[in-house]
């Protein structure tokens, strides 16, 4: 088996010490095939649904002769994700995410279709799979809401047979990495989300995965405690080679974690480029929001428009591609009165939409 490091990784601060990403590609070639991280190859996932209508009689029909619904939920998806990327797979609610992750992980089985995970297939291979991969499902928890998460990983590390010496050394490396220290003997219900989230991703990766799948990691999160999770991704996958398949809706995480991003909607893949590509095209606007301590009559300069205005405050867009968004902060101060300013990413929805109206006149 031979192994080709197609690009090196290559992890620096920059001027605001917020860890950047060069990246890293390990393609590993067995018997002349390159063997990827994961690979699916026209997935599909149908639903059968029950059809009901209101009131008693309706009941009553679909007791005796029920009637289906098929919903497509996944439609013909192919990617390739190569050994150490870190890779964005986005899309709006109920585009298809959480299903394929779930046919992924061997959760779901696939309608047709083929997927591949660490040379393993999930439908057959389920349990050996499930020692060499990690999730993270941020709405769920796999700690014990009334025990301290100490107990948790001693209840993990039975299930992934781990000794105690492995598991205890595992347990203070991983505390020592996230800065869990303190949270350990503490019950989860009196965590804090940040402090929660972090005790989650330790706990996917007692066993050392391999893949750690992310699905909203920073839901809910305030903005420092994002940059501290996202800090922490990146670290892993610097120091352990860790392959991340990331899902979110905040763009923040996938512009400053991820090398590549994956769109689905409506469960079919509609774009694969690097992030920087999909930064350039779809990333490239922001919202501002502007409040004063007086009235002001603002006329934006080329790149920025005034989509709402009252008279102590205003709703600004910004085409960071014309105008900068420190150029944009810097002329609305000079403005004066500023008492609040508020940088956010448009909605995901948004940047779909953007995405679709691109593709249907021939621009992607």
């Amino acid at each position: 088996m031979a192994v080709d490091y197609s690009w090196r990784r290559k992890y620096h601060r920059d001027n605001n010490h917020h860890w950047l990403c060069a990246a890293l590609t390990v393609v590993v070639v067995a018997g002349g095939r390159t063997m990827y991280a994961i690979e699916a190859r026209g997935l599909n996932k149908l639903y059968r649904t029950k059809v009901k209508e209101e009131g008693l009689g309706a009941s009553i029909r679909a007791l005796l002769k029920p009637e289906y619904r098929d919903v497509q939920a996944v439609r013909e998806i192919s990617f390739t994700v190569n050994q150490g990327e870190i890779l964005a797979f986005i899309g709006p609610n109920g585009a298809g995410k959480s299903t394929t992750i779930k046919m992924l992980t061997g959760i779901l089985h696939p309608t047709s279709g083929k997927v591949s995970v660490l040379g393993m297939d999930p439908t057959k291979e389920r349990q050996k799979l499930s020692y060499r991969i990690g999730t993270v499902f941020g709405q769920k928890s796999q700690l014990w809401f009334h025990l301290p998460p100490t107990d948790s990983f001693a209840l993990l590390g039975a299930i992934y047979d781990l000794d105690k010496k492995t598991l205890k050394n595992r347990v203070e490396e991983l505390a020592d990495l996230f800065g869990l220290e303190d949270l350990l003997t503490t019950p989860v219900r009196k965590l804090s989300l940040g402090q929660r989230i972090r005790c989650e991703v330790a706990a996917s990766l007692l066993h050392t995965p391999d893949i750690l799948f992310l699905d909203e990691p920073t839901i809910g999160l305030d903005v420092v405690v994002k940059q501290n999770i996202r800090e922490l991704i990146m670290r892993m996958n610097s120091e352990r080679g860790t392959t991340i398949f990331l899902t979110s809706h905040d763009t923040g995480d996938v512009e400053r974690i991820c090398r590549r991003a994956i769109v689905i909607d409506h469960g079919q893949l509609i774009l694969d480029q690097s992030v920087k590509s999909l930064k350039y095209d779809y990333l490239n606007r922001k919202i501002i929001k502007v409040r004063f301590d007086k009235p002001q009559h603002l006329e934006p300069p080329q790149g920025m428009d005034l989509e709402r205005s009252g008279k102590l405050g205003a709703l600004l867009s910004v085409d960071t591609r014309i105008c900068p968004i420190d150029e944009a902060m810097r002329w609305l101060i000079s403005q004066g009165g500023v008492a609040d300013i508020t940088v956010e990413d448009p909605p995901m929805e948004e940047i779909i939409s953007s995405i679709f109206q691109s593709k249907e006149a021939g621009a992607v």
